[in-house]
């Protein structure tokens, strides 16, 4: 070949390769700009991938809160069911109860009566100790009876407690003030009692002295060598002076002193 062929030649080739190169190029770069738009979308699709898994964590932890409060909802309701069970029944023994008061009430309310009556006749059957109190503690519990407001329940408190004191002058040794009548006339006294065994009473000026004959209903007058017991018995039952021994009459009916 002629060297003008062969340089022609040469040419041809360098520009063939040059040619190659550029698209080598090319395709290199294309290849460099598609991983490049994967590892982008790749990375999109992991972040749509970790907000959706934090989603689904979120959910879940709701989904368990929801859960506990349900089962705690449970117990609670179940143990309401079991408190309404409980004051149901408590109501269902109420009703029962007060389809019989006025059952009770009439069994109860004729009761007092005869229960007052048997006590105005114990009082007035007895010794006068303390009588003025007695008789208007009767004449309370008789108009309690009569009034409005105040409940069956609270009226047979007052006539039991009515008992009970009338129960206490037994074992009781008091002293008090009062009037007593003797041969038609009013004397102020200190009056003593020792139970229901003995009651006497003595004169303020501690002159004079008496003992109640329940037998007649009526007071004896005592002689002066009772003035000075008395007087100490007085005291004693005033927590005046300490206990001692005194020597007091107690009037036997038929059998004198």
């Amino acid at each position: 070949m002629s060297k003008k062929s062969l340089i022609a030649t040469s040419i041809i080739g360098a520009m063939a390769l040059v040619g190659s190169n550029i698209a080598s190029a090319n395709s290199l770069k294309e290849l460099h700009k598609s991983e490049a738009a994967t590892v982008k979308a790749s990375a999109k699709s992991q972040q749509k991938i970790n907000n959706i898994y934090e989603q689904s964590q979120e959910l879940l932890a709701e989904y368990r809160t929801v859960v506990d409060e349900t089962e705690n909802l449970k117990v609670y309701n179940d143990h309401v069911q079991r408190l309404v069970n409980d004051q149901q029944k408590g109501i269902d023994s109420l009703v029962r109860q007060i389809g019989t008061i006025a059952e009770t009430k009439m069994g109860v309310v004729p009761l007092m009566y005869k229960m007052i009556a048997s006590l105005e006749q114990f009082v007035a059957a007895d010794i006068p100790v303390n009588l003025v109190d007695r008789n208007k503690r009767l004449e309370q519990l008789n108009d309690v009876m009569s009034r409005q407001g105040i409940s069956v329940a609270e009226q047979f408190r007052l006539v039991l407690e009515a008992y009970d004191i009338e129960t206490s002058y037994g074992s009781m040794f008091g002293a008090y003030q009062g009037e007593l009548e003797f041969e038609g006339q009013k004397i102020i006294v200190d009056f003593v009692h020792m139970g229901r065994t003995v009651l006497v009473a003595q004169s303020l000026d501690l002159k004079n002295a008496w003992i109640w004959d329940n037998s007649t209903r009526s007071w004896l007058a005592l002689g002066d060598e009772y003035l000075n017991p008395i007087t100490k018995a007085v005291r004693m039952a005033r927590k005046q002076t300490a206990p001692d021994l005194i020597k007091l009459p107690v009037y036997a009916a038929g059998a004198g002193e």
